[in-house]
C-alpha cells in the first residue's frame, strides 16, 4: 500500500491519450494512484468549486476518464482483472471489483450501433441534477441514489441523446406510452421532469420496499437491475463516487468498436 501511495503522489493528471499499461503491477499502481487523485479533485471542487454551475474542473475530467479507461480495459480481460484485483487495496478493490462486474452486465446488454446512429450534449451540473433527485426522493421516497443510478446508466445524465432501438427517449429513457401514464405531464426530455417521472414509475412498481423488482419493471433484465444497484451502492459507500460517475464520457459500441463521442480531445 505505501508503494501504491507513493506512485500516486508522483503521477501527474493523466493526458486524454494517456498509455495504459498491459501488466498487472503498473496497471494497479495507475489505477490506485489515479483514484486517489480523483477521489482528491473531487473533494477540491465539492469544497472551493460549485458543482450545481458548470462542469466539473479539468483534473476531475481527466483523472475520471483514466480511471473510465482502465476499467474499461479490465472488463475486456478477465484474467487481468483477477491480477489488478489481488493487488488492488481493499476499499479500491471493492470498488473497482463492482465496477467491473457493472460494466460486463451492461455490456451484455449493448448491441453495436453505427456511430452515426449516437446523438450527445451536455449534462446539467452535477448539483442541479443532484437537487432534482432529492426532490424526487421527497416526494416519492425512492432513493436518490437508485435515480442517480438509472440516471447513470440510461443516458451519462443526458450526455446521451438519441432514442434507444426500441423507441424509449430522454435522460431517463421513457418508451412514450409509460411517460404517458408516469410523467406527471412534464416533458419526456427535460432532465428534472424525467428524473420525477422515473421516481413516480418505480414507486409505482414497488420502490422503496423492493428496488429489484422496481427496477425490473423499469427494464426486464436482471443484469440490468444488478448493474443499477452496484451504481447505487457505490454511490452511498463513497459520497464523491457520484460526481466520479457524472464526470465520465460517453463511450459507445460501434460495429468498429468502442467509440468516444465527449469529453477532451
Amino acid at each position: 500500500m505505501a508503494v501504491l501511495l507513493a506512485i500516486a503522489a508522483l503521477w501527474a493528471t493523466p493526458p486524454p491519450d494517456a498509455p495504459i499499461p498491459r501488466d498487472s503491477r503498473p496497471l494497479t499502481a495507475r489505477l490506485a494512484a489515479t483514484t486517489a487523485d480523483l477521489g482528491a479533485a473531487i473533494d477540491r471542487w465539492r469544497t472551493a468549486g460549485d458543482p450545481a454551475r458548470g462542469g466539473p474542473p479539468e483534473e476531475v475530467t481527466l483523472d475520471a476518464l483514466y480511471q473510465q479507461r482502465i476499467y474499461i480495459v479490465l472488463s475486456d480481460n478477465a484474467r487481468l482483472a483477477r491480477a489488478v484485483l489481488r493487488r488492488l487495496p481493499g476499499r479500491v478493490a471493492r470498488a473497482a471489483r463492482s465496477e467491473i462486474a457493472a460494466r460486463r452486465e451492461l455490456g451484455r446488454l449493448s448491441r453495436p450501433r453505427p456511430r452515426s446512429a449516437f446523438r450527445v450534449g451536455r449534462a446539467e451540473p452535477a448539483g442541479r441534477l443532484r437537487r432534482y433527485y432529492a426532490e424526487a426522493q421527497r416526494r416519492f421516497g425512492v432513493s436518490w441514489r437508485v435515480l442517480a443510478a438509472v440516471n447513470y446508466v440510461e443516458s451519462a445524465f443526458n450526455k446521451l441523446r438519441n432514442a434507444s432501438s426500441a423507441g424509449a427517449q430522454g435522460p431517463m429513457q421513457f418508451l412514450p406510452s409509460t411517460w404517458r401514464a408516469y410523467g406527471l405531464g412534464g416533458n419526456i426530455r427535460d432532465p428534472h421532469d424525467a428524473i420525477l417521472g422515473a421516481a413516480n414509475y418505480l414507486h409505482a412498481n414497488g420502490a422503496p420496499r423492493n428496488y429489484r423488482r422496481a427496477l425490473f419493471r423499469y427494464n426486464p433484465s436482471a443484469l440490468y437491475v444488478d448493474a443499477v444497484l452496484r451504481y447505487a451502492r457505490a454511490i452511498r459507500a463513497d459520497a464523491g463516487a457520484y460526481y466520479a460517475f457524472y464526470s465520465r464520457q460517453v463511450f459507445v459500441r460501434t460495429p468498429r468498436g468502442l467509440v468516444r463521442l465527449t469529453g477532451p480531445r
